[in-house]
């Protein structure tokens, strides 16, 4: 064989291998087996299949007995719910909704009304006094301050508290419920709603989590229950509800617009100058460019997540945390 001429060749010598001419030979053809063919799945059947593989993945081989959700009344924690109860069961998930003075009516309403169509244990836990204490602590700090994202942020971060406080007692791990599209932007809070041990949609942007929900609930691949998403969570306008009327899209574009500049600018290298001249809004192009940029701190922060698209925040994502420009 040739390793052993090399070895036969004496120290100090060479070897020198003629190139001769290989010959190749066609293989045979393979029959094609007869029988039906499965159809080809669609996209958002293909996500919510990796989204369930990866939460039983990191759940069951890191020894977690269940998972516990915040959940809102929102979309987005509605998502992650339904991905948790087809990776896990019900028994293994528990939910815990937390108002605050600016949660809606609907949102206890719908909060409800899908924890008891997919049958998870669901408390409810009023931030309110917590908060109302905090101000009061603050209040010779803040004295003479306008109200602003601070209090906010309080609000979040007692959510966060209280959502690791069950983690730690219980053993069960908190999965965050912040999405691609928040991520990007830095729509979320540090110790807050970004508190957690998993993040399980971190790497889908928000037309995809609505584009999720109607695909659960026209399907119900697991056999957990039909239809477990309520329609008014999906057609509702996102809110945070961390102040009186907010709506997300008082501080960032539509999420239509937000969420095709994150997948050129981010995913696929273009400059926002490739896509300002692709037809979108210049001040949406600089505002979106200029928050990724701007939220790298945040990002390195985050639980680690579910990697969906050909690139996601983390190790796809080189990008430097502090910097002397802005965009």
């Amino acid at each position: 064989t040739l390793f052993t001429v090399v070895l036969d060749v004496p120290a100090g010598d060479s070897a020198i291998f003629a190139a001769a001419p290989v010959p190749v030979a066609p293989a045979p053809p393979v029959p094609l087996l007869s029988g039906p063919v499965a159809p080809e799945q669609s996209l958002e059947a293909d996500l919510w299949h990796a989204l369930v593989l990866g939460v039983r993945d990191y759940i069951g081989k890191n020894g977690f007995p269940g998972a516990i959700i915040g959940l809102s009344g929102g979309i987005d924690s509605a998502l992650v719910l339904a991905i948790a109860v087809d990776a896990l069961g019900k028994d293994r998930v528990r939910t815990v909704m937390m108002p605050s003075p600016y949660t809606a009516d609907i949102s206890w309403i719908d909060a409800r009304d899908m924890a008891s169509r997919l049958g998870v244990r669901y408390d409810e836990v009023s931030i309110r006094p917590e908060f109302e204490a905090f101000l009061e602590s603050l209040g010779p700090f803040f004295e003479g301050r306008a109200v602003d994202t601070t209090e906010e942020n309080i609000q979040a971060r007692i959510r966060g508290t209280l959502l690791m406080a069950l983690s730690n007692k219980f053993g069960s791990i908190v999965l965050t419920t912040g999405n691609k599209s928040e991520m990007a932007t830095g729509y979320c809070t540090l110790y807050g709603d970004m508190a957690g041990g998993f993040a399980v949609i971190k790497d889908v942007v928000k037309t995809m989590v609505f584009r999720l929900a109607r695909w659960r609930n026209a399907n119900d691949p697991y056999g957990t229950g039909a239809d477990p998403i309520p329609d008014r969570i999906i057609t509702r306008p996102p809110s945070a509800e961390l102040r009186p009327d907010q709506k997300d899209q008082d501080s960032l574009p539509p999420y239509e617009i937000l969420d095709a500049i994150v997948e050129r600018y981010m995913e696929n290298d273009e400059s926002p100058a490739q896509i300002i001249e692709a037809g979108y809004p210049q001040a949406a192009v600089e505002q979106v460019v200029r928050l990724i940029r701007f939220n790298e701190y945040k990002r390195r922060q985050s639980p680690v997540g579910i990697r969906v698209t050909h690139r996601s925040f983390g190790k796809d994502w080189r990008y430097p945390n502090t910097n002397r420009y802005r965009a």
